[in-house]
């Protein structure tokens, strides 16, 4: 296992207290040193041990897993080394034993913050017109260069105040031509700029918008022209836009809407809604009119084939060669099933095969494009071997294995994707292998992909036009060139899959990521990627849905989000701009994602369906544990964790219950 947060830990704690005790009465984890604390780059051991109620040691293995990896890196036996400045937490855990369940504990690491040495300003002017605002940025840095995100600099100042004046966030405001200094001071460090105010030659404004009528969700576009006494454009002029709002209903309505300063605007809710542009004395203003996005539709269930004894993991849905459909799901923490289905009649649902290989999940479940092949992970092998499964499905009721491939993938295979004769097989949680299965009978390595970055884990790998898009957790999505068509707008690298080549990577604070999905937007000339969390800060699944719009590989903006704040997400699945993502306890969400993306979608009406897929008879009754999505012909199957597989059907657009 790597020194870092492994793939596997997605899954392992995934509703402990539903598959693994949290703890017991007899036993406990005891640290030491407690508390612990060390300098950046320094390595010490974490000891820990398994005691009685008594305080006698017991013989039990533990691990040890850090909740920050690119912070503090540990190794599964212990070893930390301090990589940044901060508090981390590392887990440790005993893994279930016969009869002994598993318990863990989280202790704090602190690594000691050198001593601060500069303050910069990452957003300045050196010239404002009267009348304008600016908002100026600041960081500070200490002496090993590590950036101090932790410190907020509130003590801000203007020579001249009666020039321009500067608030405790950093916002000047222009008052009379002339000149001044800005400075910025943290615990004894200063840092300034000069800056001039000048005469304001805006006399007027004159604002704009591409549509005067929009639905909930629709993306509108300013434009601000500013003009001097004599009707002449002045194009250095700032322009600064807000809105007021009245909804269609009166009941207190939250955030309504945003807009941005580059000029976009989203309405969340409908109603009436007055934008204004402004520069210093001069304003304009338009009033647009939102309406219901109204995409919402039933949803039923066309198909339920029940699994109560296992729980079920991910799927997969195909035409077979017969031109029947079929589909193939796997187990978690079971006995090492995967379970193939006929679901061309969805009505009658039924397993048809089942496989058994040396393992306790087969987490993972792949077709090739032609139906004739499938993969499959293992992890928890008896042998500790692990590694993928080959599988002959021509006949989906006689499956055959042609062959395993375990070389160098003794930690476990999580995640797996074919594409084109090649799998690419997520090895031990830090890089992914791609293996030539061209000779289903004969696979061999040819490659394999990992990232340099402290701490580095990955969890997950989808290939789409000869783009791997890896989802890495603190190091966010990374795409790789292995064979992809180059574009203008994105050119390749000219990689392979035995030359696989790093393209660009996207990062996001929170470092959940666990999935991704990248799509081009039918209705949008964008290509996004989306994004999804996974992550259980509290016992139950937490995380929303991210969306990056790509201009280039190493450009990529974050511009919206789908977050349902009860739930956390796992598997998406994007077609003909329509999301199916497994939310966990939310169930299966179907979200409209048509058109440029920028805001909470979740907020705008843009939900067309949800379902909770429950069972009185499940692993845990009654209890949703959406896990994957796919959309298959006219349905969407879905597997979940505590029920088993799913088969839904929408109604035709437009014909939905009000929602």
């Amino acid at each position: 296992m790597k020194k870092s947060l492994i793939a596997l830990l997605g899954m392992i704690f995934l509703g402990a207290s539903q598959v693994y005790a949290q703890g017991t009465n007899e036993l406990k984890i005891v640290v030491n040193p407690d508390p612990i604390n060390i300098n950046v780059g320094e390595e010490i051991q974490i000891n820990a041990k398994v005691v009685n109620a008594d305080g006698v040691v017991q013989p039990d293995t533990v691990l040890f897993f850090s909740r920050s990896p690119r912070s503090l890196s540990v190794s599964r036996e212990g070893y930390a080394k301090a990589l940044k400045p901060g508090t981390s937490n590392v887990m440790v855990f005993k893994p279930a034993q016969g009869e002994s369940p598993s318990i863990r504990t989280t202790i704090e690491v602190m690594v000691t913050y050198p001593k601060l040495e500069k303050l910069v300003f990452t957003e300045s002017t050196s010239e404002m017109y009267e009348g304008t605002s600016f908002l100026t940025s600041t960081v500070i840095y200490d002496e090993m260069d590590f950036l101090r995100d932790d410190l907020e600099i509130t003590d801000f100042r203007s020579s001249k105040p009666d020039v321009a004046q500067i608030n405790r966030y950093g916002k000047i405001n222009a008052k009379k031509p002339g000149k001044t200094t800005i400075s910025a001071t943290y615990d004894g460090i200063t840092t300034s700029f000069d800056l001039r105010v000048e005469e304001n030659p805006v006399r007027s404004v004159e604002l704009s918008v591409d549509k005067e009528s929009a639905r909930t969700g629709d993306v509108l576009h300013l434009t601000a022209i500013a003009k001097d006494r004599k009707d002449r454009e002045v194009e250095d002029a700032p322009i600064e836009y807000s809105f007021t709002s009245v909804p269609d209903d009166h009941r207190g309505q939250g955030a309504s809407a945003q807009i941005e300063q580059d000029g976009r605007f989203v309405a969340n809710h409908p109603g009436l809604y007055t934008i204004i542009a402004r520069n210093a004395g001069s304003v304009d203003e338009v009033t647009v009119r939102i309406e219901p996005r109204n995409v919402g539709r039933d949803i039923s269930v066309a198909g339920f084939g029940a699994v109560s004894d296992v729980y079920t993991s991910d799927l997969w849905v195909w035409e077979g060669v017969d031109g029947r459909d079929y589909a193939v799901t796997g187990t978690w923490s079971a006995k090492g099933d995967a379970l193939f289905w006929d679901v061309t009649d969805p009505s009658n649902m039924h397993i048809i095969d089942t496989v058994t290989v040396d393992a306790r999940t087969v987490n993972d479940v792949k077709v090739s494009e032609d139906g004739r092949i499938a993969v499959i992970s293992r992890e928890g092998a008896s042998n500790r071997k692990n590694g993928l499964v080959i599988l002959d499905v021509s006949d989906p009721s006689d499956v055959k294995i042609l062959s395993r491939f375990d070389d160098g993938l003794s930690g476990g295979v999580h995640n797996v994707f074919i594409d084109k004769g090649y799998v690419y097989a997520i090895n031990n949680g830090r890089k992914y292998d791609i293996i030539n299965i061209k000779d289903p009978a004969n696979p061999f390595r040819v490659s394999e992909f990992e990232l340099d970055t402290p701490g580095h884990s990955v969890h997950d790998v989808w290939v789409v036009d000869g783009i791997a898009y890896s989802s890495n957790w603190t190091d966010g999505v990374v795409a790789v060139d292995v064979g992809g068509n180059a574009t203008p707008d994105m050119p390749g690298a000219g990689g392979s899959p035995e030359n696989p080549v790093k393209l660009g990577s996207y990062t996001y604070p929170s470092g959940w990521n666990h999935a991704a999905f990248p799509f081009k937007s039918k209705s949008a000339d964008k290509f996004y990627i989306a994004a999804g969390d996974e992550a259980f800060p509290n016992g139950e699944a937490a995380g929303y849905i991210h969306f990056f719009d790509l201009s280039s590989w190493e450009n990529g903006q974050e511009v919206a989000r789908y977050e349902v704040p009860e739930a956390g997400t796992h598997n998406i699945w994007i077609q003909d701009d329509v999301m199916y993502v497994a939310y966990y306890q939310g169930g299966l969400r179907i979200v409209d994602v048509s058109g440029e993306l920028m805001g909470n979608l979740y907020d705008q009406g843009r939900e067309i369906a949800r379902y909770l897929p429950k069972d009185p008879d499940g692993k845990i009754p009654n209890s949703p544990q959406a896990w994957g999505p796919q959309p298959y012909k006219d349905l969407i199957f879905v597997s979940d964790m505590n029920s088993g597989l799913w088969a839904l059907k929408l109604s035709p657009p437009n014909t939905a219950s009000a929602q």
